[in-house]
């Protein structure tokens, strides 16, 4: 049995375990609703993980896409995919209510993974636009709905959202790695289909069982003598946004621009209403001398302006960390060395499933480190460990250096290495990923809470894009090949070994037996390993000096930042 389907048993065997373990702790103290949305979700995070394992190695494989091009079509639709659920949550709140808008979601998504199991390139990114309307209405409600079920103060919240995000990661886990697995070892589409099958479970199990939700998630009542919108148009609106996302995806120097002066416009906006609120603050106070309501003001503008620095800091986090979907994929179908004894594991499901395991292995440590920090006195505030991020974030990136180093003349990096670069770059995610959004929620003062939370999503969305563009950079071009870069091969031998690596064969060409093809000898458009490698390994090397900077000036800052949070930790 090859070693790839025995590593898949033996994760979906612990993962099962892990379960039930959880569920044999836990389901006594806990609302039956917590099982249902981490099964939904879990399940989710399935057929998303999987696609995202797919998407990029397929477009430069078998639609012929070069690299530049696939990692900024990538990095858009990574962007839109996080920034919809600002829409998306906001239907919800207003007027669909969680239970319908996540069932419209996942349809959606559904029908997306569906669309990508067909071979064709308008149903490929009819699929795209279908996952990115999906997601925005799925996403960000079904995790709200999670808080729902626990008061402010209940002790048990914090637990609940602790087994929630170990369902997301189990869940990446397995789609990462299952999806890779079957999409560049057996066929494409068969992972794009596993994933969509899976997306369904997971709508049959939130149907199947949305009694255990009693009476919330419906839609609010309306406000008296105010008209709302029938439900169908917001299903409507969902299906509409479908093929303007294919266009910002296919045409992606249209979100290069647009996305910039978004940014660009919120943050001017958010400048300006803090400015405006501090103002409203000191203005006429009612109670209070004037001397405490400039102070006052001054401390709600320095609070933002603290939330702003870790938003932008996030902009770049995300910019670096989200390669793992896209040039660090294809770093690892070409330059990475990955043989175990007489096997070889296939690079897709290693790339796409060994950061969600990371975060389950790693997150019970890091949790008792900060534990433990609390506990003597020492502990780290949200700037310092945004710092600490960085550095580990030019750890990671360092390992694939010395993993290219160590490459030879083969030009492959040790799958030791690769591994390693994981590890630290996980530790990274685990500096900044469980804090952003609490902190930031912190920060906002009482009138522009809705506004910065929106922020936060949207600086992730902007490292999404900024993540495709530092992708493009690392792109292996082209190469004008040659009859020299070819090799004759049977009919039959060539299907399997070549295709999707330039997606057409020549019969007879270069002198060759009109009953043979031709296949390229190595898939990166014809670069050996030892040529391809100098592209990755010089955007890695600015990544990790880039990483390593940032690190050490927010550390510099760290006790401004925080003086600013006032208090807030």
């Amino acid at each position: 049995m090859p070693l790839d389907i025995i590593i898949l048993i033996i994760g979906g065997a612990l993962s099962a375990v892990m379960i039930g373990i959880l569920w044999h702790i836990h389901h006594q103290n806990h609302p039956k609703a917590l099982w249902l949305l981490f099964f939904t979700e879990m399940w989710e995070r399935f057929s998303f993980y999987g696609m995202r394992a797919l998407i990029v190695a397929y477009m430069t494989k078998v639609m012929l896409v070069a690299d530049g091009p696939a990692n900024l079509q990538y990095g858009g639709y990574m962007a839109l995919v996080y920034t919809m659920p600002l829409i998306g949550g906001w239907v919800a709140d207003r007027y669909l209510g969680s239970r319908k808008t996540i069932v419209l979601g996942g349809l959606l998504m559904a029908a997306g993974h569906l669309a990508l199991a067909v071979p064709s390139d308008i149903t490929f990114f009819m699929g795209l636009g279908l996952l990115v309307s999906g997601n925005g209405f799925f996403k960000p409600n079904i995790s709200s709905f999670l808080g729902k079920f626990y008061t402010t103060t209940d002790p048990r919240k914090d637990t609940a959202f602790s087994i929630f995000y170990l369902g997301i990661n189990i869940g990446a886990f397995l789609g990462g790695g299952i999806c890779g697995y079957l999409g560049n070892s057996i066929n494409w589409h068969l992972g794009f289909g596993l994933a969509g099958i899976f997306m369904i479970l997971g709508l049959v199990v939130f149907l199947a069982f949305r009694r255990h939700l009693g009476d919330l998630g419906h839609a609010p009542d309306p406000v008296p003598g105010k008209k709302r919108p029938p439900d169908w148009f917001w299903y409507v609106l969902a299906v509409s946004i479908v093929p303007v996302s294919m266009g910002l995806v296919k045409f992606y120097w249209i979100t290069n621009w647009l996305l910039p002066l978004m940014g660009a416009a919120a943050l001017a906006y958010v400048i300006h209403q803090a400015w405006k609120l501090s103002a409203e603050m000191t203005a006429a106070p009612v109670t209070g001398t004037i001397e405490a309501h400039h102070l006052s003001a001054k401390e709600t503008r320095q609070k933002v302006w603290a939330a702003l620095i870790l938003m932008i800091c996030s902009v770049a986090f995300w910019g670096f960390f989200e390669q793992s979907g896209g040039s660090l994929n294809l770093m690892a179908l070409r330059n990475v060395d990955m043989t175990i004894g007489s096997q070889s594991l296939d690079p897709i499901m290693v790339n796409n499933a060994i950061n969600p395991l990371f975060i389950i292995l790693l997150t019970p440590l890091f949790a008792g480190i900060w534990s433990l920090l609390v506990r003597r006195r020492m502990e780290m505030s949200a700037p310092v460990k945004f710092g600490v991020s960085f550095l580990f974030m030019a750890a990671g990136y360092w390992m694939f250096i010395l993993g290219g180093q160590s490459a030879g003349a083969s030009g492959l990096i040790p799958l030791f290495w690769f591994i390693a670069a994981y590890f630290f770059m996980t530790s990274s995610e685990l500096c900044i990923s469980p804090i952003g959004l609490s902190i930031v929620s912190k920060l906002s003062p009482s009138g522009m809470t809705a506004l910065l939370m929106g922020m936060w999503f949207l600086a992730t969305a902007f490292g999404q894009h900024l993540a495709g563009w530092i992708g493009s950079l690392m792109a292996v071009p082209k190469k004008v090949l040659t009859v020299a870069d070819f090799t004759p091969c049977a009919l039959d031998v060539c299907h399997d070994i070549g295709v999707g690596s330039l997606g057409i064969f020549i019969p007879g060409a270069g002198g060759f037996a009109a009953d043979h093809v031709v296949a390229p000898r190595f898939p990166a458009f014809g670069w050996t390993p030892p040529e391809s490698l100098p592209y990755y390994m010089d955007v890695c090397l600015y990544i990790a000096l880039i990483s390593l900077g940032g690190g050490v000036l927010m550390l510099a800052v760290a006790p401004l930042i925080q003086k600013w949070m006032h208090g807030v930790k």
